[in-house]
């Protein structure tokens, strides 16, 4: 999902000085930028919620943490979608120069942290709707269930309870190869993901 490999320090001339890093690599397109952070934040909000509404006794509570996790879910599932469009018309800057191998794990996981955010909310919804129950966003409006259907439900179950544990695998492993590049490569592969910055690396 990346672009071709690139050198630090050799971006194109033909970039806005706004569009480079100080290590003169290329950065994500600002609108790239705040679909990310957002993407990862409600990431990091939606897990906790699906685990505070497994452990409520049958209570309220219960009820509105899984309408907060499901909305949560069918809002990153919009924004992942939006990203692959985007994508489309923006395409990813090159990447830094890095091993080959490492190149393609990076590329590989960025491809599979698209697809389960994809599955994992349409798993989720699916999960709800063959139940025969409304699906309600944030309570502003109901998505409509499905005709209930016990053995369908028990398959996209399976799927949504084990993708949970692929979306932690990953998440994780993208976090390392950042941290990777920022701490042991230096190549300023993180800054190209922020708001721009000058020379000495402070906000402008």
């Amino acid at each position: 999902m990346s672009g071709s490999p690139l050198t630090a320090g050799k971006a194109p001339t033909a970039l806005p000085a706004t569009y480079v890093t100080a290590s003169g690599l290329p950065r994500y397109h600002p609108v790239s930028q705040a679909l990310h952070w957002l993407n990862a934040a409600l990431v990091l909000a939606v897990l906790p919620l699906a685990w505070v509404a497994i452990s409520l006794p049958p209570t309220p509570a219960k009820g509105s943490m899984f309408v907060l996790h499901k909305s949560v879910g069918l809002t990153i599932l919009a924004i992942v979608v939006v990203r692959i469009l985007w994508r489309m018309i923006r395409p990813a800057p090159p990447d830094p120069q890095a091993p080959r191998l490492l190149t393609l794990i990076g590329r590989i996981n960025h491809f599979l942290l698209y697809a389960i955010f994809l599955i994992m909310p349409i798993s989720g919804y699916l999960l709800s709707a063959l139940s025969g129950r409304d699906t309600p966003y944030f309570w502003l409006f109901t998505i409509p269930g499905l005709p209930k259907d016990d053995a369908t439900q028990k398959i996209f179950e399976s799927i949504h309870v084990f993708g949970q544990w692929l979306v932690y695998a990953l998440v994780l492993l993208h976090v390392a190869g950042t941290a990777w590049h920022l701490v042991i490569r230096r190549d300023g592969l993180l800054e190209r993901m922020l708001p721009v910055q000058d020379g000495r690396g402070s906000s402008r």
